[in-house]
C-alpha cells in the first residue's frame, strides 16, 4: 500500500485533527494578521485621522512586495540556515521581525510621520511576503497530495480569521485606547506563530538539496514550469492567477473606509465583523473543506468561485442605502449581511484557489514557483486597488461596486481551460 493509499483510508475526522491539519490554523493565522493590519487596521486609521480617501487607497502600494517576492524566493528555497532548518529558520527570521516592525507603529501619528509610516509599511510587507514564502512551501511539503484540498481549506479559513483581530478586535479596542496600545496589542498576535515555529513545526524530510549555481537556483523553478506545462498553458494558468479574484480584491480594498463612510462607527464594525464574519466563516470553511474533498479541486473552482462573484452584489447593495443618519438595529443588521456573506463568497473562492496554486508547483521548486503564483495573485490587491480611491471619487461607490462585480467574470471563464469541470485529475 502507497503512503498515499494508506493517507486515503485514513477517517475524515483524524485527517481533520493531524498534527498537520493544526499546524496549518497556525501557518494560516500568522500569514494573515499582518496582511490584514496592512489592508483593515491602517486604512481605518488612517480614515479616524481624517486622512483623504485617495492617500488612504494608495497606501496599497505599499504591498509591492508581495508582488515580487519570487525574486527572492530562489534565495530561501536553496539557503539553509544554522538553525531550525532550511524552512523553519526562516519562519523564525520572519516572524521576529514581523512583531518588531508591527510594534514600531507605536506613537506614529498620520497628520506628522506619514513618510515614516509609508516606509514602515513597506517594511512590514517585505517581512510578511517573505514569510508568506516559506510558510507556503512549508505547508506544501508538509501535506501529501490528497490533503492539499481539506489542509488549504483550514490554512485559508485561519487566514481569514486573522482578519478578526485588526479588524474586529482591534477596532474595538481602539474606541476605547490610543492607538498605540491598540498596535501594541495587535503586534503580540504573531507570538502564536512563532511559538508553533519553535515548538510545533517538524522541518520537512526532503531529499538533500545538490549544489547549485546562482543562476540555475534563479531560472530552474521557471523554466521547469513552462516546460511541464507548454508555453500557452502555463501563460493561460498565470493569467488564470491573475484574474481570478481581481473583483473581489478591489470590492474589499476600501471595505473598512466605506463602511465608515456610511455612518458606522469603528466599534460597530469591529462587533459585528466579529460577529457576522466569525461564524460564517468558520461553517463555510468546515462545510467547504468536506465539501471540496469530494467535488475535488477543479469544481471548487467553479462553484466556490460563482459565490465568491455575487457575494459583491452585497457591497453594491448597501453602498444604494446611501449615508445613515441613524445607525439603528436595521443599518447593523444589514451590515452583518454584507460582512457574513462577503466573509464565505471571498473565503471559499480563496480555500479553491490557494489549493490549486499548490498543485500546480513541483515539489522540487516549491517555494519559488509558489511565491511566483501567489505574488502574481497580489498584483490587484497592490496596484490595481491602488486606483480604487480614485476609482470611487469618479464613479461613486454604487457604479464602482457594480464595476467590481463585472471585473470579477474573465477569470473565471479562464477555467474553461485551466481546471475543466470534468478534468479527472487526482488533486484531494
Amino acid at each position: 500500500m502507497t503512503q498515499t493509499d494508506s493517507q486515503s483510508s485514513v477517517p475524515l475526522l483524524r485527517r481533520i485533527f493531524s498534527r498537520h491539519m493544526l499546524i496549518c490554523i497556525f501557518t494560516g493565522f500568522s500569514s494573515g494578521l499582518p496582511l490584514y493590519f496592512l489592508i483593515n487596521l491602517i486604512p481605518a486609521w488612517l480614515s479616524s485621522e481624517h486622512i483623504d480617501l485617495a492617500t488612504i487607497a494608495s497606501f496599497s502600494i505599499a504591498g509591492l512586495p508581495f508582488t515580487w517576492k519570487f525574486l527572492w524566493s530562489p534565495l530561501m528555497d536553496s539557503v539553509k540556515l544554522p538553525w531550525l532548518g532550511r524552512r523553519r529558520g526562516w519562519m523564525l527570521i520572519t516572524q521576529v521581525a514581523l512583531l518588531l516592525t508591527l510594534l514600531c507603529y507605536t506613537g506614529l501619528n498620520p497628520n506628522q510621520n506619514m513618510t515614516t509610516i509609508k516606509i514602515l509599511s513597506v517594511f512590514v510587507a517585505f517581512f510578511a511576503a517573505s514569510q508568506d514564502i516559506v510558510l507556503d512551501a512549508f505547508r506544501r511539503e508538509i501535506l501529501q497530495d490528497n490533503e492539499l484540498g481539506l489542509g488549504n481549506t483550514i490554512h485559508v479559513y485561519a487566514y481569514r480569521i486573522a482578519t478578526l483581530v485588526p479588524g474586529s478586535l482591534s477596532l474595538i479596542l481602539a474606541d476605547t485606547y490610543p492607538w498605540s496600545t491598540v498596535f501594541a496589542i495587535t503586534a503580540l498576535f504573531m507570538l502564536p506563530g512563532l511559538f508553533m515555529t519553535l515548538f510545533l513545526a517538524q522541518e520537512p524530510k526532503l531529499p538533500v538539496i545538490t549544489h547549485k549555481s546562482f543562476k540555475q537556483t534563479v531560472t530552474e523553478p521557471f523554466n521547469e514550469f513552462f516546460n511541464r506545462k507548454g508555453v500557452e498553458s502555463a501563460l493561460l494558468i498565470l493569467c488564470f492567477i491573475f484574474l481570478y479574484k481581481l473583483g473581489d480584491s478591489m470590492a474589499t480594498a476600501l471595505a473598512t473606509p466605506f463602511y465608515l463612510d456610511m455612518g458606522f462607527s469603528k466599534k460597530d464594525i469591529g462587533l459585528i465583523a466579529k460577529n457576522a464574519g466569525l461564524w460564517p466563516t468558520i461553517i463555510a470553511g468546515i462545510l467547504g473543506g468536506i465539501w471540496m474533498i469530494k467535488l475535488g479541486i477543479n469544481r471548487a473552482l467553479w462553484l466556490f468561485g460563482l459565490v465568491q462573484v455575487f457575494s459583491i452584489l452585497g457591497f453594491v447593495w448597501l453602498a444604494s442605502q446611501g449615508h445613515f443618519a441613524v445607525i439603528g438595529l436595521k443599518q447593523q443588521l444589514m451590515l452583518a449581511t454584507v460582512i457574513g456573506v462577503e466573509a464565505i463568497g471571498v473565503g471559499l473562492g480563496t480555500v479553491a484557489f490557494v489549493a490549486y496554486m499548490a498543485r500546480e508547483t513541483n515539489p522540487a521548486f516549491t517555494a519559488t514557483q509558489l511565491a511566483l503564483f501567489t505574488s502574481l495573485a497580489a498584483v490587484p490587491r497592490t496596484l490595481i486597488n491602488a486606483t480604487t480611491g480614485y476609482l470611487v471619487d469618479w464613479l461613486g461607490y454604487v457604479n464602482f461596486f457594480w464595476l467590481c462585480f463585472f471585473l470579477a467574470f474573465p477569470g473565471m471563464l479562464l477555467l474553461i481551460k485551466v481546471a475543466p469541470w470534468n478534468q479527472n485529475v487526482t488533486d484531494t
